[in-house]
């Protein structure tokens, strides 16, 4: 990621016409590559949300009604990257409002499955922002079932690229 472009993420810009053309560019240019490894995802993460997956833990959940995405500082003490954590899923549940998924396209160098249908029915998929002790929560609800199945290709997804080890099964919560 540019220097420029990591500036305005890390500022909080992530609406931005000048973020979302130079972050679009720089998607087209990585879908073309073939597929990168693990530590490759967590480089491009690193940049996009401001704070490291070693000091981070990420979690993703399916639940009967959508999910969640939970993220966490590893050191209770550590309010900077609590606070950057906040930061990002904030902003995240703003772009995945408007259908804006272009951050983990850049993340993962590919369109995550789910996210075109996702970004479709965005008006039928509510984003919850929740703080928690140690970071934020984005919950993830639906009530219609294309969507549904949507944000659950989407989870699976995540688990998988970021192998979190999460279940890919749907609980109850």
């Amino acid at each position: 990621m540019t220097p420029l472009l990591l500036a305005f993420a890390l500022a909080g810009v992530t609406n931005s016409q000048t973020f979302r053309s130079s972050l679009s560019s720089q998607i087209d240019a990585s879908q073309q590559a073939p597929a990168q490894p693990h530590d490759d995802v967590q480089s491009r993460g690193d940049h996009a949300m401001g704070f490291s997956h070693d000091t981070t833990t990420h979690h993703f959940r399916l639940y009967k009604t959508g999910g969640a995405i939970e993220v966490f500082a590893n050191d209770p003490k550590d309010a900077a990257t609590r606070d950057q954590i906040r930061t990002h899923l904030s902003h995240i549940v703003k772009m995945f409002s408007a259908g804006d998924f272009n951050i983990p396209m850049f993340i993962h160098a590919t369109t995550p499955p789910g996210s075109t249908t996702m970004t479709k029915l965005r008006d039928q998929i509510r984003y919850q922002f929740q703080e928690m002790p140690r970071g934020a929560k984005i919950q993830i609800v639906t009530a219609n079932a294309e969507a549904l199945d949507a944000v659950h290709a989407f989870l699976r997804f995540q688990i998988s690229d970021h192998q979190t080890g999460d279940s890919p099964d749907v609980t109850t919560r």
